[in-house]
């Protein structure tokens, strides 16, 4: 097989990896937005979102992990993820439609297990 890739003066050299795209994400957009815990009586929590693959990683902000893609559906993205300081987690985030996004969230932080359904809605844009 090679040497018929050689004759026909293709190259056998592996591809370099590419990292996952998780293009649904490129839908949300940037801006305020409004996280709510669904079925819960207390007010939305406001986050100022710059880039939407924060969001996989709600209960681990600003911590350093390593993801591994489950799925990455054209409006739906499921993510694992294992922190370097401990702790780890599952997300899926869906898309249903321009400032609607649902999130479903699951791990270890802090040495205790957390489980999360929140619905987001965009509000505008970040003040400041």
């Amino acid at each position: 097989m090679a040497v018929a890739a050689a004759a026909a003066g293709l190259a056998c050299v592996p591809a370099p990896a590419q990292g996952p795209e998780l293009a649904m994400l490129n839908k949300v957009q940037p801006g305020l937005w409004n996280l709510k815990e669904r079925g819960s009586a207390q007010s939305a929590d406001k986050i100022c979102i710059r880039d939407p693959r924060k969001l996989l990683q709600l209960r681990h902000k600003d911590v350093q992990c390593s993801r591994f893609v489950v799925s990455d559906e054209p409006d739906e993205v499921t993510v694992t993820y294992r922190c370097a300081s401990g702790g780890s987690g599952r997300t899926t985030i869906k898309y249903e439609g321009r400032g609607l996004i649902q999130i479903d969230s699951q791990g270890i932080a802090q040495n205790s297990p957390f489980a999360m359904t929140m619905e987001g809605r965009y509000a505008g844009a970040c003040g400041g």
